[in-house]
């Protein structure tokens, strides 16, 4: 037999409707904050991720999916949105229209690394970007949307954590000071840290290796490093999001994991897979257009993951439910079961979720099947009622039996 490849998942008709839920919630928060979709390839050429999401992050030096195609073109499997929807945007002449751009979209993405809880080879994000304004208020919209969508989800326990990381003119201060508390214990951390020290210090306070942690704990904060312009920016981001009430903390070990934030930094946090658990992350990423050789652009947004929205949904008891269906067909005989067929075609036209017998079996059998169908009615057709023209309808709610005719069947179903 043929596996799945390690570190994917099959999503089963059963566990669909969580799934359809969060991406619902997505969709319907993304209306109201007036974001369209966006669709991009699976896989771009690599150097987009190379230069866009940064070639000293764990996901460019040892995650990606990559390979020659057949051209001898070197091709990745996207590892995130952000990368993607900016080559669209500008391949596409977006930057020449109404600012701000803003849009949201639903991905599959991949990244080796070794599967555990939440964290897969293939994994699925709902993401927004927001393009054009560098004002406080776009980052506020950003977090306010990415608030309401987990609200509307259902995420219980969400805690907002915010920092900034300042403009490129900060972090230059800010690394050589991280360079300065670091390298007296760079021998003691892990060989990645000691490669990050030189090239991307800011990258070790986003070590998860435990002998690194100890260290992490007490490194300078980048707050105490912002320039004027950038402390005022992030004072005004606090300001908004305290009119909106929406509830914060100041958190200066964030940092995000990939090189194109700038300044704003956040995570929604949820206590119900037990310890602190990221569920959102997002930020600012000025630079990020500009990293693609392309004009200066501002640029906001988030992405959050789908198999860990889906583990806080299970740790709060939440499971998916069937889908049901409106009325269950069931035919005695042969004739009977051609008239459910025909009469099921009639309904499904009406817009009325149907089942009929496609087992042969017995009634008794059929009420068994419409019960974890989750059928709220079940028509049954035998000879008498065949003979009549009309249907013996069960409510599974009440017991309740009536003769409905087959003409009125569609009516008396959307009327109950």
């Amino acid at each position: 037999m043929i596996n799945i490849p390690k570190g994917c998942k099959d999503v089963l008709p059963q566990e669909a409707p969580l799934w359809q839920r969060i991406e619902r919630a997505a969709r319907e928060t993304a209306k109201i904050y007036g974001f369209g979709e966006i669709r991009t390839p699976t896989f771009e050429q690599t150097e987009l991720f190379a230069r866009g999401v940064g070639d000293t992050t764990d996901v460019v030096t040892k995650e990606m999916y990559t390979f020659l195609d057949k051209g001898g073109r070197s091709m990745t499997l996207r590892p995130e949105g952000t990368a993607g929807v900016a080559r669209a945007f500008l391949e596409n002449g977006l930057a020449g229209g109404a600012m701000p751009f803003k849009a949201y979209y639903l991905i599959s993405a991949f990244r080796y690394e070794r599967p555990q809880a939440g964290r897969l080879r293939e994994f699925h994000q709902f993401g927004a970007e927001l393009y054009g304004s560098a004002l406080p208020a776009a980052d506020a919209e950003v977090i306010s949307f990415a608030h309401a969508f987990l609200a509307r989800v259902g995420i219980g326990g969400v805690k907002l954590k915010l920092n900034s990381i300042g403009c490129p003119a900060c972090r230059a201060k800010y690394g050589e000071a991280l360079k300065a508390y670091f390298r007296p214990h760079i021998d003691e951390m892990c060989a990645d840290c000691r490669i990050r020290l030189d090239k991307n210090p800011m990258r070790i306070l986003d070590c998860k290796t435990e002998g690194c942690r100890k260290f992490t704990k007490d490194a300078p904060a980048i707050t105490d490093f912002l320039c004027d312009e950038c402390r005022s920016h992030f004072e005004a981001v606090q300001d908004l999001l305290r009119s909106a009430d929406i509830p914060f903390e100041l958190d200066a070990r964030i940092v995000r994991g990939l090189d194109y934030y700038s300044r704003t930094v956040f995570e929604f946090t949820s206590d119900a897979l037990g310890a602190q658990s990221t569920v959102l992350g997002g930020g600012r990423y000025d630079g990020l257009l500009a990293q693609l050789g392309a004009k200066p652009t501002p640029a906001v947004g988030f992405a959050a993951g789908i198999e860990r929205l889906l583990m806080v949904l299970a740790a709060q008891g939440e499971e998916s439910a069937p889908a049901g269906c409106d009325v269950y067909l069931a035919g005695m005989d042969a004739r009977s079961r051609q008239q459910a067929f025909l009469l099921a075609q009639q309904l499904r036209a009406e817009g009325i979720s149907c089942e009929t017998d496609l087992m042969e079996r017995s009634l008794k059998a059929q009420f068994k099947y419409a019960d974890k169908l989750g059928a709220r009615f079940v028509a049954v057709i035998g000879e008498e009622e065949l003979a009549a023209g009309e249907a013996a309808v069960k409510d599974m709610q009440t017991s309740a039996t009536e003769r409905i005719s087959f003409a009125r069947l569609a009516q008396y179903l959307k009327g109950n």
